[in-house]
């Protein structure tokens, strides 16, 4: 029994856990538990240091690192990166000192397929590596709502299919737009949150000929969201999003808006017979 308890303790110590938590801790927290296929897995790292030592990363003369790690919560495989690009930007920790830093996992790991995943923060500082807590989170495909499509006039055989997809997230229903292109090279667009989502209305989307992709949703029970996405053959980005209070009416308000706002036209004098 003694033996093992000291192989235990030999094996928590090759590995950095106990150094870890006594001189050098490392956190990682996720906005959501789950996320629909293509969405921004961002988090926020937390990195306090109380060892004795400077904890410099991402600048030439440092020889500290930074990293997360990303598994399957199925096989426990680790997942590979997607190039070097650094976890998040160059920091220089003296004793007693922390930061928090915002990172983005699916920009270094394929996380586009449907499935549990764990993530764990890495510092290695000294040859050792201080590891934070295992995150659970997972990549969902969400339900499909509405679809559109968009072709480009001056691209041949290039298309852009649109869907509004719903799910869950944190109590409420939420809306996300998710795009992807089929042609000569695929291509699939980041999926976008846009915001809760109740049913009294059916989400809509249009797209338009010069290029706008319109979705107007009811939002909560006195407004509805309009969200207004540049969709060109090279880019997709969310220009808008604004409340409204008739989803019908939402293009004559805007109209409204724009005449206050250059200051009206001027009514024309005439006499009062000539109006008939």
């Amino acid at each position: 029994m003694k033996n093992t308890v000291f192989a235990a303790f030999a094996f928590l110590c090759a590995t950095g856990i106990f150094a870890g938590t006594v001189q050098i801790s490392v956190d990682l927290r996720l906005d959501n538990i789950d996320y629909v296929a293509g969405e921004r897995v961002r988090a926020v790292v937390d990195i306090a240091n109380s060892s004795p030592d400077n904890v410099s990363v991402g600048y030439p003369s440092s020889q500290d690192a930074f990293f997360v790690e990303v598994f399957n919560a199925g096989s426990i495989a680790q997942l590979d990166r997607k190039g070097n690009r650094p976890f998040v930007s160059r920091f220089s920790l003296d004793s007693n000192e922390g930061q928090k830093f915002e990172t983005f996992l699916g920009d270094h790991y394929p996380l586009r397929t449907i499935g549990k995943y764990l993530a764990k923060p890495v510092l290695v500082h000294g040859g050792v590596r201080y590891e934070g807590q295992l995150r659970a989170f997972s990549v969902v495909p969400g339900m499909k709502v509405a679809s559109a499509l968009q072709m480009f006039k001056h691209i041949e055989g290039v298309r852009r299919e649109f869907e509004l997809l719903s799910w869950s997230r944190k109590n409420t229903e939420h809306l996300f737009l998710a795009a992807r292109d089929d042609g000569p090279v695929p291509r699939k667009w980041a999926t976008t949150d846009l915001g809760s989502l109740m049913r009294f209305r059916k989400p809509t989307i249009s797209v338009l000929e010069t290029g706008e992709v319109i979705v107007i949703h009811c939002y909560d029970r006195d407004r509805f969201c309009r969200s207004e996405f540049w969709s060109l053959p090279d880019a997709l980005e969310l220009n808008k999003s604004e409340f409204v209070m008739d989803p019908a009416t939402a293009g004559s308000e805007r109209v409204k808006e724009l005449y206050k706002e250059s200051g009206g036209v001027k009514p024309v004098l005439r006499p009062w017979w000539k109006f008939w």
